[in-house]
């Protein structure tokens, strides 16, 4: 085990290093939109029965942040190595490609619950949110960064450049988060985007996550963590096929 706990505290270490931009930024753009969409709408929204907006949005914007980060903290850190060339470095190693694979994994999670948590206990200021089923919070939140983290390492694998993986993030990462309910209920859409949301795997996530603290959801929070826990699986295998065939790794 302890190449594997080597290679999770490198990877703990990398982005902890410059932590004002890991951290500290991705908790202040959260803010920023809190501020904004609060305060412009919070007297105009009303989703759930004796729910602020303000409460209802802070849930949304703590998962976004989780799952942005989580992404970035694997697949960043993979194309460095890559573009850099010393990725060779650990693939000389007597690592599996399971370890290899749950060390990246657990850092990408690290660095997603770490941010998803600051941003919670900063929103925290602002407005009480509710508890109601803590346990779905761990889960969603565990199961989310997990899934995200094993997403990061199928692109960082899968890009050659940082334009290959800033074009993953900008038309695939970015519009299925924000299209995901964080800033809204996918009731107060047409019935026809209603529909597309179900297709979108981070609506589960986000739903489920905001359902451990209000007890209210758009739908079943069973079905969320079933939808979460298959895209984890997909994810994961997919990954771990590339990783066993050195897959745009080995020459």
């Amino acid at each position: 085990m302890r190449g594997l706990y080597t290679l999770f505290k490198k990877e703990i270490w990398r982005f902890w290093k410059v932590a004002f931009q890991t951290v500290m930024a991705p908790v202040m753009t959260a803010l920023l939109y809190l501020l904004i969409f609060s305060h412009v709408l919070e007297a105009h929204v009303h989703v759930y029965p004796n729910v602020s907006y303000t409460a209802f949005l802070i849930p949304g914007l703590v998962m976004m942040s989780l799952l942005q980060n989580s992404f970035s903290n694997s697949s960043s850190s993979l194309i460095q190595s890559k573009v850099m060339g010393n990725i060779v470095f650990l693939l000389l190693t007597p690592l599996s490609y399971v370890e290899f694979f749950i060390a990246f994994l657990a850092a990408a999670m690290v660095r997603g619950l770490v941010v998803g948590l600051s941003v919670y206990l900063v929103a925290l200021f602002w407005v009480d949110i509710p508890v109601a089923q803590p346990w779905w919070i761990l889960a969603f939140a565990l199961f989310g960064s997990a899934m995200m983290g094993a997403m990061g390492i199928v692109a960082g694998i899968w890009a050659d450049k940082f334009d290959q993986l800033a074009g993953f993030q900008n038309f695939i990462i970015m519009p299925l988060t924000f299209l995901s309910g964080v800033f809204y209920s996918i009731h107060s859409l047409p019935p026809i985007w209603q529909q597309v949301s179900r297709f979108n795997p981070f609506f589960y996530i986000i739903d489920g996550f905001r359902y451990g603290f209000f007890g209210q959801g758009d739908v079943s929070p069973y079905l969320s963590i079933s939808v979460v826990l298959v895209s984890f699986v997909l994810f994961a295998a997919a990954t771990l096929w590339m990783l066993k065939r050195g897959y745009k790794l080995r020459g």
